[in-house]
């Protein structure tokens, strides 16, 4: 027993040592003004400046321009962008990142909730600022996520955070943006028996019934100011009813998407579309009435055999043309770190480039309602933004060598970094 507790002592105090040295320490307040000189940079609004300069000082941009523009370097640090490619953060949006360690662990998972209706239910609190996915998908530049809780009926509420910080606290960039809801699936498995029909049927009535009487019920208690009693399910539905917070609702499938629609239209609510697999069949009814869809999963087959193989890629270019405020998300945690390639192959499907960019970074912030702090590299905003090697969307190229968040200069190491340098010094390598 006693090597046994050795053994054990020994292999959490190298555990300890190992995420120490791979997780980054939180970047201190900008301290003096930073200038990055001679990139490209990608407003993320469409517009491209070459040979620009980007200026940045107390975590706000102060200067967007090209590089002969003239600015005063007294006490400033001076960065050469030259060959560079300079962008706003990426958004990771509707993402489990920080409330998933090992998806196979289930002690390390915290984003689902027991019980079909949460809407009290915070995934902010729940946020782990240490998490060692973090620091590797900051490595391509996804510096912002909407940490979004998962399962039932109504899941809970997301928040916004940028990707530094010592705890959920100083991460949060906006606490609580809305209601996330799974609406019911209104497929028939026709290849079934009667019984199986007749069950089905009975399901998905269940769902609704449920999901519209708790909507009648939260947005009766909104109207009342100082109720008596609170109730902490319809406490957190308030914003919901006076446009504060947003309706987040997942819906894949053409039928379901439109009853969603309609749902959220019954309440007097514009939600915004999560998934939206089938959002290119029904785009006049949602830009009709004006609801945003954050496309998912991009990367993957189609949901019908008979549809082409590259319809998920295609998807994000069809509703955009339909004039659809469209942006790119994809599920799970560490699956974060291919977000700006799901963009790029988004870039090879219909849309330009810049088009594709906004996918991730403007039109991500329209949505959940922070434009006027990030989003794009204007005059204003947040200095939250990176600089590339190369194009930011293709992973060939793809290499950061500085980021920000709100002028702080971030730590570009992470686990697999770290291993990489141990190890090519226990063999020589150079």
């Amino acid at each position: 027993m006693k090597l046994f507790a050795l053994v054990t002592a020994l292999f959490l105090a190298f555990g300890s040592l190992t995420a120490q040295q791979s997780i980054p320490t939180p970047a201190p307040p900008q301290a003096k003004p930073v200038y990055l000189v001679g990139g490209t940079v990608h407003v993320g609004n469409g517009t491209v400046i070459e040979n620009a300069v980007v200026g940045f000082d107390k975590g706000k941009i102060t200067l967007v321009g090209q590089s002969g523009t003239a600015f005063d370097r007294t006490n400033a640090d001076v960065f050469d962008a030259q060959g560079k490619h300079i962008y706003p953060g990426l958004f990771a949006a509707n993402t489990t990142l920080g409330l998933v360690e090992v998806e196979a662990v289930r002690s390390t998972n915290d984003f689902n909730e027991v019980g079909g209706i949460n809407p009290h239910v915070r995934s902010l609190i729940a946020y782990n600022a240490e998490s060692q996915i973090t620091p590797t998908v900051r490595f391509n530049g996804v510096l912002l996520a909407l940490v979004a809780p998962q399962g039932g009926l109504v899941s809970g509420r997301s928040s916004i955070v940028e990707l530094d910080g010592w705890n959920w606290e100083d991460a949060t960039l906006r606490a609580d943006v809305g209601v996330h809801v799974n609406f019911p699936t209104l497929r028939r498995n026709v290849t079934g028996t009667d019984q199986d029909l007749k069950t089905g049927d009975e399901a998905i009535a269940k769902q609704l019934t449920a999901l519209y009487q708790f909507f009648r019920e939260a947005q009766a208690y909104s109207k009342s100011p100082a109720p008596k009693d609170k109730n902490l399910r319809f406490e957190a539905m308030r914003g919901l009813f006076d446009g504060s917070k947003k309706l987040f609702i997942r819906a894949d499938e053409a039928k379901s998407i439109i009853a969603a629609v309609n749902f959220a239209k019954d309440f007097g609510v514009t939600p915004v579309l999560v998934g939206g697999g089938d959002a290119w069949m029904v785009t006049d009814i949602l830009k009709a009435n004006n609801v945003p869809v954050m496309v998912e999963q991009t990367h993957s087959l189609p949901s019908r055999d008979y549809e082409d193989v590259d319809l998920p890629y295609k998807t994000p270019a069809l509703l955009v043309k339909a004039g659809i405020l469209t942006s790119l998300c994809t599920r799970g945690s560490w699956q974060q770190r291919n977000l700006p390639f799901e963009a790029g192959t988004a870039s090879a499907y219909g849309l330009s480039k810049e088009e594709a960019l906004s996918l991730i970074t403007l039109n991500t912030a329209k949505i959940l309602g922070v434009s006027d702090r990030v989003g794009s590299l204007e005059v204003g905003k947040d200095a939250t933004l990176f600089v590339s090697e190369g194009d930011a969307l293709d992973m060939r190229f793809n290499n950061l060598e500085h980021a920000f968040i709100r002028g702080k200069k971030l730590q570009l190491v992470n686990k697999q970094k770290f291993l990489y340098e141990q190890y090519k010094a226990k063999y020589g390598q150079k």
